[in-house]
């Protein structure tokens, strides 16, 4: 037995042996790096305001639903549904106005005393100097409120580092389709 226990024993304490005491940060993963030789110029706040389409009705809908609440349970407030968005972000409030990118993520219906959403979405935007660019949301959206106020978590591009907020308020929204226009405006740290 003593034997069997020495044979189970003596792999552990090869591989151990063989590694480094853990005495602080392991330099193979994690290193201090520079702000220059990044080349992250001043940081600033920019403004931006665009008007975001939510399509649920007609051939092309731009938002799907990809969840029910289990059991087809209905809800006054339609908690647990989730739905998938591809969103155009335009520029006027008209859809055939000019297109700036899109809202690109999921939202979920999360609360049970109102119609409030769990939004994560990226802003993609497809023209001008933020080609390419992202801005990712994520926050809550009580939609019967005038002004909602979500946070901006990070960015891509032109918006690494970013951080802020959104303030999201309804231009129009059709209660028999679904469809919904919302003004976002945007405020954003960024270098």
């Amino acid at each position: 037995m003593a034997k069997a226990f020495f044979c189970l024993l003596l792999p552990l304490l090869i591989a151990f042996s063989q590694t480094s005491p853990t005495t602080g940060a392991d330099s193979t993963f994690v290193q201090s790096v520079k702000r220059n030789p990044m080349k992250l110029r001043s940081e600033k706040l920019s403004h931006f305001r665009f008007y975001w389409h939510d399509i649920i009705s007609g051939p092309n809908p731009t938002a799907v639903n990809i969840v029910q609440p289990p059991g087809n349970k209905t809800t006054p407030t339609g908690f647990g549904m989730i739905n998938m968005i591809d969103d155009p972000l335009t520029e006027k409030p008209e859809a055939d106005s000019k297109l700036l990118g899109r809202a690109q993520g999921l939202y979920g219906l999360a609360s049970q005393g109102e119609p409030g959403l769990l939004m994560a979405m990226n802003f993609v935007f497809s023209t001008g100097k933020y080609n390419g660019s992202t801005l990712t949301i994520l926050g809550r959206n009580p939609v019967f409120h005038k002004v909602r106020e979500m946070p901006v978590i990070g960015g891509s591009g032109l918006f690494r580092f970013a951080r802020g907020y959104v303030q999201a308020s309804t231009h129009t929204f059709d209660l028999k389709t679904g469809d919904a226009v919302v003004e976002y405006n945007v405020y954003v740290m960024h270098y």
